[in-house]
């Protein structure tokens, strides 16, 4: 509401825009009563822990532009995705024809601290005024700065994220390995763990008692569906107390 826009939602079951899902909205210029379509927005990775290739993002842009839209890339977890892919970031942003950015540190280590990168000049008129009128240029952002800088100088951002991937690994594996074996029960996956985040359903029950010694949220609760996130500091201890724990009360 503060920026004078509305979203215009997709459904989709993997979390990914494709161009003829962007179609479903696209269209309606001109039209007074309706809103009009400008700018498509995808996140990558994605709400479900999916990923664009480059090639699906080069497709949305490609198609975008033809509508004269612009596409917008939210990259909360943009870093994880670039592990998981084995890209650098520009071949899934600037060389895929991104518009325009946003680059996460707080999911990557950073307390707090998110960019706007613009890619294309172009699609960027009154940013600079909009982002002190929606209360985003910070008092001593050059602090919050800082902690970009460290993320980026070297291969700390790299890094994070490859351990935060490679700890949902070892927590899908584990599950699988006993879902396999009888001492897990009644887990199913929903989404493939292609980055930092893992998606399944519990039986009745085991949510909040699992909850009680494990911090993590519900995604659908009228199907006990759960997300659970590893980040730049679970540990491999964690996981395996998890899996236990886990084990543990499914078996009870």
């Amino acid at each position: 509401k503060i920026g004078g826009f509305k979203l215009l939602a997709v459904p989709t079951d993997d979390g990914k825009l494709t161009p003829e899902l962007v179609d479903r909205e696209a269209w309606g210029w001109g039209d007074e009563h309706r809103s009009q379509p400008l700018v498509v927005s995808i996140t990558q990775s994605t709400e479900l822990g999916t990923l664009y290739t480059a090639e699906e993002i080069k497709a949305l842009a490609d198609h975008a532009h033809g509508h004269g839209m612009k596409l917008h890339l939210d990259g909360a977890r943009i870093s994880n995705a670039a592990a998981a892919l084995d890209l650098p970031l520009r071949a899934f942003t600037t060389d895929a024809g991104v518009d325009v950015l946003s680059f996460g540190g707080t999911k990557n280590g950073a307390m707090l601290g998110e960019a706007i990168v613009v890619l294309n000049p172009a699609a960027s008129d009154g940013l600079i005024y909009s982002r002190k009128f929606n209360m985003q240029l910070s008092s001593k952002m050059r602090f919050v700065s800082a902690q970009l800088i460290a993320l980026l100088e070297g291969d700390l951002w790299l890094r994070n994220a490859q351990h935060a991937n490679a700890m949902a690994q070892r927590l899908r594996g584990e599950i699988d390995a006993g879902i396999a074996d009888g001492s897990i029960t009644g887990v199913a996956f929903t989404q493939p763990t292609q980055s930092n985040g893992v998606f399944a359903t519990l039986p009745d029950g085991v949510t909040d008692r699992l909850r009680e010694k494990f911090r993590f949220y519900d995604w659908d609760a009228a199907r006990n569906e759960v997300r659970w996130m590893c980040g730049f500091d679970t540990q491999e201890e964690d996981v395996d107390a998890f899996v236990a724990e886990l084990s543990r009360l499914t078996q009870g």
